[in-house]
């Protein structure tokens, strides 16, 4: 957060002030917010970097639930169903999705779920992501990035190899503490959706909320918008933590988050890969329905595109692209994706900001992929597992593997 609000809408720092703070010289600061891979799966072999060849060989083995190593990796699956484009009873290591689907089709999706990633990553020893997975022997393919659309800026500029997602689990949550380093609170949910653990605080049955209130898997705002089908009962309260969002404007610093489909999504009629959970703002009451600041700061990907045109961008923007352009497995492919966020950063480095602009493309989480480095220890929430981050601007090292330690809250 001490990164967001070192920018500013006034006038330019003086020279002194300006090397005093390493940030005075950004006036914006972008944030490309991507979809549900781990670091080792996109940029494992990227030049540089703790990858691949850095795992140990305890970091590569997986045990099954019980803690008996696989002797072969069980056949990828997708829908829970056998991925015959992959083969059965390949080697329990790392290995390259590319060879069988190549990166512009699709794989299927993973598990990535609260209480599921903190059993994978099973106390730091990332042995058992192939035992709590619903696709098998999927969780240990990668994608070699290196030269996709993101692989070559991140060549220009400075990739970042020890950057966490946040919070345990899947992007409802991650989203959340990408702008408050919080998580929902859902008092009084029905019982349906909440979690039973046992005294061991294993998980006897999943759920979207914790045995203590908090939401921590796919839940949808009481606030609009939300699915349709959606039980009133099972809409999570308006939330009143503060934001990134309520600090940026107690400091007059301008901010907009900036979605693929919202349009649509509050006219009521959704793209049917818009994600509702991907809107974190709108869960809270001070983005709520009646609230100016909804259509001050809630806008769409093309307002986004029209901004960098006319040169009105404000000073923090995060945007979200649509769910066939975030790189999801399931529901996009990975070239695709790549493609728009570098077609996003052409626009940005065309326009009239880019002078004076920080880029950072984030991931939310590691959509139930392997990665080789544990977690750092944090409390109940996280960190998750490692994920990428590529940070581009005229003022970013060139060609550099940035190896500091942060999280999505950094």
């Amino acid at each position: 957060m001490s990164l967001l609000t070192g920018c500013s809408n006034g006038p330019t720092m003086p020279t002194q002030q300006s090397g005093q703070n390493p940030f005075g010289k950004i006036r914006h600061l972008i944030v490309l917010y991507q979809e549900n891979w781990s670091f080792d799966s996109l940029y494992g072999y990227f030049p540089g970097v703790d990858g691949i060849k850095n795992a140990s060989p305890t970091a590569v083995q997986q045990v099954d639930k019980n803690g008996k190593p696989y002797t072969t990796l069980p056949q990828p699956l997708n829908n829970n169903q056998p991925d015959s484009r992959f083969p059965a009873n390949l080697p329990v290591q790392p290995f390259d999705a590319a060879k069988y689907v190549t990166p512009d089709l699709m794989t299927g999706d993973l598990v990535h779920r609260f209480y599921q990633e903190q059993y994978q990553v099973d106390g730091g020893k990332m042995d058992k992501f192939v035992a709590w997975s619903d696709a098998a022997g999927l969780v240990m393919s990668y994608y070699d990035a290196t030269n996709l659309p993101e692989g070559k800026l991140a060549q220009q500029y400075t990739m970042g190899d020890h950057f966490f997602h946040a919070a345990f689990g899947g992007s409802f949550l991650n989203h959340f503490w990408m702008i408050c380093a919080c998580t929902a609170k859902f008092p009084n949910a029905p019982t349906t959706l909440v979690a039973q653990l046992d005294s061991n605080g294993q998980m006897v049955k999943d759920g979207a909320v914790t045995p203590d209130g908090y939401a921590v898997n796919t839940s949808f705002t009481v606030n609009t918008p939300h699915p349709s089908d959606t039980p009133t009962a099972n809409l999570v309260p308006q939330q009143t933590m503060p934001t990134i969002g309520d600090e940026l404007s107690a400091q007059n610093v301008s901010w907009a988050w900036y979605a693929g489909g919202w349009n649509g999504a509050l006219a009521g009629h959704p793209d049917k890969l818009f994600q509702f959970h991907h809107q974190p703002f709108a869960y809270f009451a001070n983005y709520a329905d009646n609230k100016p600041a909804k259509k001050e700061h809630l806008k769409d990907e093309q307002d986004f595109l029209a901004a960098l045109q006319d040169g009105t961008l404000p000073a923090i923007s995060f945007v979200k692209p649509l769910g066939t352009q975030n790189e999801h497995p399931g529901y996009a492919n990975e070239t695709g994706g790549q493609q728009h966020i570098a077609d996003l950063v052409k626009a940005i480095q065309a326009s009239s900001v880019w002078q004076d602009t920080a880029i950072v493309i984030a991931y939310d989480e590691n959509g139930g992929r392997w990665d080789h480095v544990a977690p750092p220890r944090g409390d109940r929430w996280g960190p998750g597992v490692r994920v990428p981050a590529i940070f581009i601007s005229p003022f970013a090292k060139r060609g550099v593997v940035d190896h500091t330690v942060y999280d999505t809250s950094s």
